[in-house]
């Protein structure tokens, strides 16, 4: 029997919308603009990480005391966004995945680099699905280092090659990767060609493609 890893954003919920709003007035403050084409390098990638990426396309130098004050000030207009989340954002397909997971004691686990997991997963009614939860409030190291996703195994006490990860990042799919575990990424084609399998959209993620999957 096989368990599952998923990730949050772009797989369980699309907050990646509110990310790219929130980063998004951050860089007009800052003077630049910043395109939903260059937030596609923030996906999967640590808020500190994507704050250097984002001063990096603008050619900004900041203090570290003052990158701390624009980390708390992204957070906080994300967390404005989310705070305001129903199980209506759930993705397409999602739901009836995780009751037939779970009709069927196949046990999964959530591998988020998010640090706002718990929440996310409270307002949108699924926190308590889950029989783990490992988000970035437990790793010291970003995708693609495979660390979030060992994690994951261990709590649901399994081997790394008995697990499948469902990711929608070139990062995430690459820490699968490295990890041992069979990968499943949502999105383009062109950009997460390195995954096991490749769907276009939660929609793909049927119950007769996770009976393959588990086969």
């Amino acid at each position: 029997m096989k368990s599952f890893i998923f990730d949050l954003d772009g797989v369980i919920v699309d907050t990646a919308k509110y990310h790219f709003l929130a980063w998004k007035n951050l860089a007009n403050e800052l003077g630049f603009e910043f395109t939903e084409k260059q937030n596609e390098q923030l996906k999967g990638v640590s808020r500190v990480r994507s704050l250097e990426i984002l001063l990096n396309l603008g050619n900004i130098e900041l203090s570290e005391d003052k990158k701390k004050t624009l980390l708390k000030e992204k957070n906080e207009e994300y967390l404005e966004y989310v705070n305001k989340m129903t199980k209506d954002e759930i993705l397409p397909g999602i739901d009836l995945l995780l009751k037939y997971l779970e009709k069927n004691n196949i046990k999964f686990a959530l591998g988020s680099a998010s640090k706002n997991a718990v929440l996310i997963l409270k307002k949108v009614g699924l926190f308590d699905k889950f029989t783990a939860i490992v988000d970035g409030n437990h790793v010291n190291k970003a995708k693609p280092d495979p660390e979030v996703f060992l994690i994951a195994a261990q709590k649901l006490n399994e081997e790394p090659d008995a697990c499948i990860v469902i990711e929608d990042a070139l990062a995430g799919v690459q820490a699968a990767n490295i990890a041992g575990m069979t990968s499943v990424a949502i999105g383009d084609k062109n950009v997460l060609y390195e995954a096991d399998y490749l769907l276009e959209s939660t929609n793909e993620l049927t119950i007769h493609f996770i009976k393959k999957l588990i086969a």
